[in-house]
Formats: structure tokens, C-alpha cells, sequence
């Protein structure tokens, strides 16, 4: 299938910087109707490597959105050692998706996430040096794994602290991945469970998931959230069907509102938020996720059926220790370098 010639050198980031595919291994791509260029762009790279592969289009194995990811997807995991996952999600699907990722887990695939890839990503996010980004994310890894809280501010009003667990794993997906840890490409964040978080986050980037593609950058109509002890106590939009869906989502089940990933964006190579979550939460910041704690890799006890990404922009972090508060960042601009 022909595909633009732009999109060549994020695929193959994505194949040979990111994933290291090898002559002799096997892997599994996923795709659907929507990324049907982008995914041939990834089976280009494939074939450049040499290595065995078998694609899937969603569509043609099953309704959308998805009850659960078709049987044929994960019978051919079972016998791949990658997987990349390209697709524009619909609501509702995250159970599909952790179906996947549970095989991934299992078997310790190397596997991308490319939720909501678009052409726009592959022309920005993914033309990043993913080796300078993961030497930057190593040094924010280090400096986190001592802290026992992190502070933020932003000039839209954003004023938070999270307390951490230190029996909670952090983790880095910088773009290059491993078997430790499935990843998001574009990769550029580093992550964990928090332990509490507490004050008010003011959403003036995105709101990740289906939402995401509906109400696109919120500069100018931010949506302020209330977290007390973790929880979600109260949310304020002008846009107010953006307050009631973000609302509705977040009480879906009993954890849909607590904060379940506190992370900090490390992709030094986006210059901007574009409206599509996928590239913008690893926009150099801090954005939290309510629901979902990615407990098998975390360490965090609980479950969600949901899991929704906030990012801000133009933050200010510090970390706190025994030695004192260090800020890493000032005005959305790293202080320390990789």
C-alpha cells in the first residue's frame, strides 16, 4: 500500500530505534481502517529488516468499538516476540486493549502503543531523538526514585503535591522499549502510581481518550479539577458539556476518580500540544491520569475499568527529600539534562 513519503522516518524510528526489531524475530501489527498508511509505512520497515510479520485491520475481524480484541490478534501474539498497536480508539474499548497488554505482560513482548496515531504525530512526535530522550528520562528517573513528593505549579492556576509511595515502581517509557515495560510511541515520560495527591490541577492542555479527539486544546476554555486525598472532588469548564462527560467518565466505577498515574512528560522533542493525547502527554510537564493504576507494573493494589489523561502546560516542578526541594523544571523548560 502506498504511503507518504514523510511518514518513513518516524516508522522507522518506530521499527529500528524503538522496538529493535531483529532479522529473526516475529511481530505482530495491529492496525485499522483509519491508520491503514501509517501502518504501511511500519510493514516498509518491517521488510527492510528482514524479519516475519502478520498485520490485522480491526475492522475486519469485528464490530467497533470493540467487546474484546478478536481471538485471531491474540492467538498470533502467543508467537511473536513485538507487537506494535496502531489505532484510533473508539469508547470503550480499553478492556480490548488490556486484553492485549495482558498477553504482552505475559510473555514479555517488546510492544508500541500508538493509541490515536495520526499523521501529525508521525511528521512531529515520532522524528524525535528518542536517544537523547531516553537519556534525559534516565536522569528524571534517578532524581523522582529519591524524592518522597512532587510539587507543581502552572500560570493557569494548577497548584499540586503528590506524596509518593515508596513502594510503588517508577518507570520510564522513553521511546525505546523493553521487556520490562510495554510503551507509548511517541515514547517521553516517566510514571508511577502516586501515593496521595492533593490540590487542584487546571487542565489547559488536553483530556485524554475518546474526549480527546471531541474537545481538541483546552487553552481557552480550561477545565479545573478538585482532587482531595486522591479523589476527584469537583470539576469546573465554561464548556459544560466537557465538565459533564469528564464528570460522567470519571465515575464510572468506584476508582474511576482517583488519581492512578502521576507522571512527568520528558519528550523534548515536541515543541507544542496538537490535540491528540498520544504525543501530547510526553510534552515536558506533568499530567496525572485518573482510574486505571497499571498495578502489574506499578505495584498499586487497586483497579479501574477506566483510565483518562489530564496535561497542562508551562509547569514548574519540584522534587522534596530529606535534602531539601530541587526544581527540575521552570516555566515548562527542563532545569537538568540528560
Amino acid at each position: 500500500m502506498v504511503f507518504p513519503e514523510e511518514f518513513r522516518e518516524g516508522a522507522r524510528n518506530a521499527v529500528v530505534t524503538c522496538l529493535r526489531v531483529k532479522p529473526l524475530e516475529k511481530v505482530t501489527v495491529i492496525a485499522d481502517e483509519s491508520t491503514l498508511t501509517i501502518a504501511a509505512a511500519i510493514a516498509a520497515e518491517l521488510e527492510q529488516v528482514g524479519c516475519r510479520w502478520n498485520a490485522f485491520v480491526l475492522e475486519e475481524l469485528a464490530e467497533r468499538p470493540l467487546k474484546e480484541m478478536p481471538r485471531e490478534v491474540l492467538d498470533d501474539m502467543e508467537s511473536s516476540e513485538v507487537s506494535i498497536f496502531a489505532v484510533q480508539v473508539q469508547p470503550n474499548e480499553l478492556q480490548s486493549r488490556m486484553q492485549m497488554t495482558d498477553v504482552v505482560n505475559r510473555r514479555h513482548m517488546r510492544h508500541a502503543h500508538m493509541v490515536n496515531i495520526t499523521p501529525e504525530v508521525m511528521v512531529e512526535g515520532m522524528r524525535a531523538d528518542f536517544n537523547a530522550v531516553d537519556r534525559l528520562s534516565q536522569v528524571v528517573l534517578d532524581k523522582v526514585r529519591a524524592a518522597s513528593y512532587v510539587r507543581a505549579t502552572t500560570p493557569a492556576g494548577t497548584d499540586i503535591r503528590a506524596e509518593l509511595n515508596p513502594n510503588y515502581k517508577w518507570f520510564k517509557t522513553s521511546g525505546i522499549i523493553s521487556t520490562e515495560k510495554w510503551g507509548n510511541l511517541p515514547g517521553g515520560e516517566c510514571f508511577t502510581a502516586p501515593g496521595e495527591v492533593n490540590g487542584v490541577f487546571v487542565v489547559d492542555g488536553v483530556v485524554g481518550d475518546f474526549l480527546c479527539a471531541r474537545y481538541g486544546l483546552l487553552q481557552a476554555t480550561p477545565l479545573t479539577i478538585h482532587i482531595s486525598r486522591n479523589r476527584i472532588t469537583s470539576v469546573e469548564c465554561e464548556n459544560k458539556e466537557l465538565e459533564r462527560e469528564f464528570w460522567a467518565y470519571t465515575h464510572t466505577d468506584e476508582n474511576s476518580d482517583r488519581v492512578g498515574e502521576f507522571a512527568i512528560g520528558t519528550n523534548i522533542g515536541v515543541e507544542r500540544v496538537i490535540g491528540n493525547i498520544l504525543q501530547d502527554e510526553k510534552f515536558p510537564g506533568i499530567h496525572i491520569a485518573f482510574g486505571d493504576p497499571y498495578g502489574g507494573h506499578t505495584g498499586a493494589p487497586w483497579k479501574s475499568t477506566t483510565h483518562i489523561d489530564v496535561v497542562g502546560l508551562e509547569f514548574n516542578i519540584w522534587l522534596g527529600g530529606v535534602n531539601g526541594e530541587e526544581q527540575i523544571m521552570r516555566d515548562g523548560k527542563f532545569l537538568i539534562h540528560g
